[in-house]
């Protein structure tokens, strides 16, 4: 298990390092570089206003100079201009014994945003946390009413209540966020409609209440339900036509104790992974619905980035959602195996 771990701690270090460079190269493109020097200078600026403002702060340096320098291993830039020297380490007015050499990823220091004017790692940190409280209510919410669809579906394939809830696993996965949140802001945050919950979670922030989280832990809930049941159901009725299920029953053991002594956990070793990889998949949702109520939240701080060619904030939100992917993958791969006997034994 130890090399086994290690084998993947490796193959992720370097999926997130080439992943990181995509990012890096992407939002560094001079396009969006002539737009970051036109929105922190002059939107009429010339082509060379903009070329002395990029070459002045290392913008025009070698791609992989600028990513090394991001990542902390090649020196930060440094302008001596009208005798005042600047640097990426170190401001105006440091002293020279001060100033120092190398700042990125590994410093701990995630850059500059030019949106929001304060340290990238203070907002991601800030910001992710807020997600985190928002994720964690939907996994509380989806997780449980997805395995009891998923399981009830289940139990007898075929059936009236089968085919109910399977309809309804469908319906809720082919239902996406941004259509799901619409109609429950209309119906239940609307002056037209039945008015019971706020509309706006913006204060969900600082006091999450049922009156401000509800609806968009509900609406990002029903979409990712959906998928974990039909994937509960399909596990279910897989095993509910085992042999040694059925050698139970002809020993006449209660179907309620076959259910859940011993169905039932074999019946989850494939939805576990499934339920894992909803980490990553909320990050996305949260994008959408963060958006959709005002809940400011790391998947709006990503738009916001997006939005306003905030190069430094993007890259680091971009980071933090690979390290997020990996790591759940990595978590699932080792419950799979301590979940399923076959695999600790191969």
């Amino acid at each position: 298990m130890g090399l086994f771990i290690l084998r993947r701690l490796g193959v992720m270090l370097l999926t997130a390092l080439c992943l990181t460079f995509i990012v890096f190269w992407l939002t560094n493109l001079y396009p969006n570089l002539e737009k970051l020097a036109k929105t922190q200078g002059d939107m009429r600026m010339s082509d060379a206003d903009v070329t002395l403002y990029l070459d002045n702060r290392g913008y025009l340096d070698p791609l992989p100079v600028k990513f090394g320098r991001w990542l902390g291993v090649v020196p930060g830039w440094v302008t001596e201009r009208e005798g005042v020297t600047t640097g990426r380490c170190f401001a105006k007015d440091t002293p020279v014994e001060d100033r120092a050499t190398y700042c990125g990823v590994l410093q701990g220091y995630w850059g500059f945003s030019t949106v929001f004017k304060e340290d990238v790692s203070g907002i991601v940190a800030t910001r992710l946390a807020l997600t985190g409280k928002l994720m964690l209510c939907v996994m509380l919410v989806m997780v449980p009413a997805a395995l009891i669809v998923g399981v009830l579906a289940g139990m007898r394939e075929g059936s009236k209540l089968d085919r109910s809830l399977s309809t309804f696993s469908i319906l809720s996965t082919a239902t996406p966020e941004y259509v799901s949140g619409v109609i429950f802001i209309a119906v239940f945050a609307s002056s037209a409609g039945w008015k019971i919950f706020n509309g706006s979670a913006t204060s969900a922030m600082e006091d999450a209440t049922f009156e401000n989280f509800t609806l968009p832990v509900i609406t990002i809930a029903l979409y990712g339900m959906g998928y974990i049941a039909r994937m509960t159901r399909a596990s279910m009725t897989e095993v509910m036509t085992a042999q040694y299920i059925r050698t139970a029953r002809l020993k006449g053991v209660k179907f309620s104790d076959i259910v859940l002594k011993h169905a039932l956990r074999n019946a989850l070793i494939a939805p576990f992974t499934v339920i894992m990889l909803q980490f990553p998949w909320l990050l996305n949702g949260v994008v959408i619905v963060e958006t959709l109520f005002n809940y400011k939240g790391f998947g709006w701080v990503l738009v916001q980035a997006a939005g306003n060619n905030d190069i430094e904030l993007l890259l680091a939100v971009s980071v933090v959602s690979v390290i997020v992917v990996l790591l759940t993958q990595l978590i699932s791969d080792i419950g799979y195996v301590y979940l399923n006997p076959r695999i600790r034994i191969s």
